[in-house]
Order: structure tokens, then C-alpha cells, then sequence
């Protein structure tokens, strides 16, 4: 029996289709030994694929209900995606987070922003996450940083002494400042699940790139009826 693909999830021409499909086969057979389960495995296989660096094999780590709570978010429709940068709002696809009803916030540019990180004396990523929870846009959702360890940092805060509760923080700041002691503080958390880049690397690409195969598992899933 032929499995149904996906449709929604997948590139828009049958050469697209087939560019993606090849790459992945090169790097299921030039990657080597993993430990990531099947569930996993796609995440960071299409991680590897958005930066060509097989480091990601075993550099990305995950809570150990990471893949089931981001798949429950995506499914139930409605979840906001709340991201440090604009940058990773501009790269998801439109057509497949309205497939699931999904929608993407980010503050880092509001002129309220920008003025309280002035007043004092912070980040525009750190008010940015203050002001998604005040708006209530954190909790439930998934919140994915590319770019500003400092907004990991402010989420690990609002997590531990405020109760704040995402559905699945994707953590992958990258830098040389804070970028690894804010993803190994993410790492310690053991109340909210996370996927998270060990060390210096990540970026906004490897954020998308996550959030595109959640996206993807998702709808195999609605097409097997789970």
C-alpha cells in the first residue's frame, strides 16, 4: 500500500519536491550514527539541511516531551508562534501555518518596546518577551528565539518565578555572548518542554527550520488519522 504524502507541508513543484527528498537522502546516508528517535530524527535532519552542518547531530538536545507537546500545539489550531525576530515570522511559510490555524507575534520593533528598553537600561528582546506575557501571548504557545539570548534568558525568568508556561520553547540563540549560557539555562528547565542547540550555534533559520518539520510530522499525523 502506497503511504499518503503530505501536500500542504511539502515544496510547491514536483522539482522542489524532489530537490528536498534528494537532500534528505544524502543526509540520511552521509550523517553516521545518531541517538535521536524517529520522532526526532526529522527535526534536526531538516535542521542539518537549512545549514548544511552535521553538527546538529548531536548538538540539538530535547526535553524528553519535546516532539509530542509541539506536535499537540500544532494540531489543536490556533497556537500563537511568539518570536524573538521578525526574521523568523518572514520565514515560515504562510500557506502552512494557516493549514493548522496558526498565527506569529513579535515585539522587538513596537516604539513601547524599544522605549522601556531604553528607560531601563535592557534589551529590546528582554521587553519583548515582557510585553508577549503581558498580552497573555506565552502561555500555550510556542516560542521560538533565533537570534537574542537575552529573550531566552527573560523566558527562563518568566518561567521559573512567574509561572509562565509555553507549549514548546525552540531555543537557538546564536552568538558569542550568552548565546551557550542561555540555551544551558533553557536546558535546566524541566516544567516546560524545549528543543535547544548546545554551544554558540543557531539562528533564525534553524528556528524555521524546526517549526517546518513540526509542521510537516503534523500533517502525516492528521493524514494517519492520530
Amino acid at each position: 500500500m502506497t503511504p499518503v504524502q503530505n501536500t500542504v507541508t511539502e515544496q510547491l513543484t514536483a522539482a522542489g519536491r524532489a530537490i528536498e527528498h534528494d537532500s534528505f537522502a544524502i543526509i540520511d546516508a552521509e550523517v553516521g550514527p545518531h541517538a535521536y528517535s524517529d520522532e526526532q530524527w526529522p527535526l534536526v535532519r531538516r535542521m542539518i539541511h537549512a545549514n548544511a552542518d552535521f553538527e546538529f547531530n548531536g548538538l540539538t538536545r530535547f526535553h524528553p516531551h519535546a516532539m509530542q507537546a509541539g506536535l499537540r500545539a500544532v494540531l489543536k489550531g490556533g497556537t500563537p508562534i511568539v518570536a524573538d525576530v521578525e526574521m523568523i515570522c518572514v520565514g515560515l511559510s504562510k500557506p502552512r501555518l494557516a493549514h493548522f490555524g496558526l498565527s506569529t507575534q513579535h515585539y522587538i520593533s513596537d516604539a513601547d518596546v524599544i522605549r522601556a528598553a531604553q528607560a531601563e537600561n535592557s534589551t529590546r528582546a528582554v521587553q519583548a518577551m515582557r510585553k508577549a506575557q503581558r498580552l497573555g501571548q506565552l502561555d500555550g504557545a510556542i516560542v521560538g528565539i533565533g537570534n537574542a539570548p537575552t529573550a531566552l534568558i527573560e523566558l527562563v525568568r518568566l518561567i521559573r518565578e512567574e509561572g509562565v508556561r509555553p507549549a514548546l520553547v525552540i531555543a537557538m540563540p546564536v552568538g558569542f555572548v550568552a548565546a551557550a549560557e542561555s540555551k544551558d539555562l533553557m536546558m535546566g528547565v524541566d516544567e516546560v518542554p524545549w528543543v535547544a542547540i548546545q554551544g554558540r550555534k543557531g539562528g533564525s533559520t534553524l528556528v524555521v527550520a524546526a517549526i517546518h518539520a513540526l509542521l510537516s510530522l503534523a500533517e502525516a499525523a492528521q493524514k494517519a488519522g492520530v
